[in-house]
């Protein structure tokens, strides 16, 4: 059975490994121990933190398979970016422009160095392994932090975004890096990734030009990428869209992949998001799953795929999940479809 929970410290090996086969591109999972273990015990250190959205915490998930203890995939929430260190991005500026003589009206695209997230909330490090990506297993390692979220609000601003990486060819070559950043780093696109993806980010200070770009002055293999993800990433930006989020009008600086944003409260998943008393547990297992279920505690949160029944005693789940989940009958959990509906569909939670 698949488990949405928090990292562990013994997940580390694990990690590495998945971390190999997401290759360059996903900078918040680096193929590199000491870096990951940071990450690692800073996630543990925020899971057992008091609520604080005056600074940077990372609430850390990984997907475990339960039988095989296998970790398929992660995902992550990062709540108050900017807070430690500055969060760039391009911001694109529309500027419109006319001559009276000759008669002429000229629409042109800027970009504009920028940190104007500072203190928003990012989902990051989705990456499933490819044996996973099968029935909703994509979906719920996805879906699991939103649950998070509707389960501990006052960790998180009311403001959340999300990167998707940016297109590249099947050489790994960024044609939006290559038109901009090597003229100022120096450096190869998984060079400047790779240092990026190891929390330095001064170097990006130090040397991006402060002045706008004109896109128009880029060659047209850039200015046909930006904003456009990955070939990889279409279905992470469907899912997105799916929960509510829109393109910010930012992309990022090293490859140009859009920044997706939306309300907290403007997440599908968190609106429909219910709490109830386990009232009993039913023998079997679920062959077609039609909701999530989570145990909210802080210490001890999951979350997996199951079917929910509500009834006058309280929410009834299979045992498989009940024991997924480590709940009991009279503990408090938390539930939502899995599929989102439809904003004009009756019934929207």
């Amino acid at each position: 059975m698949l488990v949405v929970r928090p990292v562990k410290k013994d997940d580390l090996d694990g990690l590495i490994t998945l971390a190999e086969k997401a290759g360059t591109g996903l900078t918040t999972l680096p193929a590199h121990k000491p870096t990951m273990m940071a990450k690692i015990e800073e996630s543990v250190a925020a899971f057992i933190s008091p609520p604080d959205i005056s600074r940077k915490c990372t609430y850390f998930f990984v997907m475990e398979d339960t039988e095989t203890g296998i970790i398929a995939g992660t995902s992550a929430i990062i709540a108050g970016v900017g807070f430690d260190k500055p969060f760039y991005s391009y911001r694109l500026l529309h500027l419109t422009q006319e001559s009276t003589d000759p008669p002429c009206r000229v629409d042109t695209e800027l970009l504009q160095l920028s940190n104007d997230f500072v203190g928003a909330a990012e989902v990051a490090t989705l990456f499933l392994d490819r044996n996973y990506r099968i029935a909703n297993a994509g979906k719920l390692l996805s879906k699991a932090r939103y649950m998070f979220m509707a389960a501990h609000p006052d960790r998180f601003s009311d403001r959340v975004i999300a990167e998707l990486r940016g297109w590249v060819d099947e050489d790994n070559n960024s044609p939006f890096w290559e038109s901009i950043g090597r003229h100022f780093f120096g450096m190869n696109f998984n060079d400047a990734d790779r240092i990026n993806g190891q929390g330095n980010s001064q170097f990006i200070a130090d040397l991006m030009p402060k002045f706008p770009i004109y896109t128009a002055l880029l060659p047209t293999t850039a200015q046909d990428v930006i904003s456009k993800p990955h070939d990889s990433s279409r279905p992470a930006r469907r899912l997105l869209e799916q929960e509510g989020f829109r393109f910010s009008g930012a992309v990022d600086i090293f490859d140009g992949g859009p920044t997706m944003e939306v309300s907290r409260q403007g997440i599908w998943t968190v609106r429909a998001t219910q709490k109830g008393l386990l009232g009993g547990i039913v023998d079997g297992e679920v062959k077609d799953p039609q909701h999530m279920a989570a145990n909210i505690d802080i210490q001890d949160f999951r979350v997996t795929l199951t079917n929910v029944v509500e009834t006058g005693t309280g929410l009834w789940v299979p045992a498989n999940a009940a024991k997924a989940l480590n709940v009991n009958q009279g503990d408090l959990v938390s539930y939502a479809p899995l599929q989102a509906k439809p904003e004009n569909e009756k019934g929207l939670l």
